[in-house]
């Protein structure tokens, strides 16, 4: 009994004595990653595509500044973005075989150029490859009547739509 006694009081000592070191976590990355999916409801499993991105948030900033027209953005923030074809699936019009891809875009006024780029694990578009493009195909710009304050990415059943600030852009779809 005294020999437990011992052991307990050399495990409290222990515990309140030992300077434990408990593991540091950041704090909310300022551009929270996010996955959209198509179908876009939870209670389907199975989908047909998916998309990881990074949601940038204006903040009173503008998206020409953040996503200049005419140059090569990552199509959100951090990483580039990656989208996953889970069937050969007609995008934009073009065939693209199942996989991942890089998602990439080339924002423009009244058209942005939606890029799917075979180079994955990619920061940003610094190390971004055309040679390694996979299709690019033309996305549709039209105006939102709402600011959209963090970009957003969404399907509808035959589109995939981005949106910030008051831009949309939508990639028509089929599987």
């Amino acid at each position: 009994m005294k020999r437990l006694i011992a052991l307990s009081a050399l495990v409290l000592t222990m515990v309140f004595t030992t300077n434990a070191t408990a593991q540091k976590f950041p704090g909310l990355d300022k551009s929270p990653a996010d996955i959209a999916s198509q179908p876009s409801s939870y209670k389907i499993s199975k989908k047909n595509i998916r998309v990881v991105y990074s949601r940038p948030q204006l903040k009173g900033r503008l998206v020409k500044d953040l996503a200049p027209a005419g140059k090569v953005w990552r199509t959100g923030a951090n990483e580039a973005a990656e989208v996953t074809f889970y069937a050969d699936t007609k995008f934009g019009g073009k065939t693209v075989k199942a996989g991942t891809y890089s998602l990439f875009s080339v924002p423009g006024e009244k058209e942005w150029t939606v890029i799917l780029n075979k180079n994955l694990n990619q920061w940003g578009a610094y190390s971004y490859e055309k040679d390694a493009d996979v299709i690019r195909v033309t996305g549709n710009v039209s105006k939102s009547k709402d600011t959209i304050e963090a970009f957003s990415i969404t399907f509808t059943d035959t589109d995939m739509v981005m949106g910030w600030g008051t831009t949309i852009v939508s990639v028509p779809f089929s599987i």
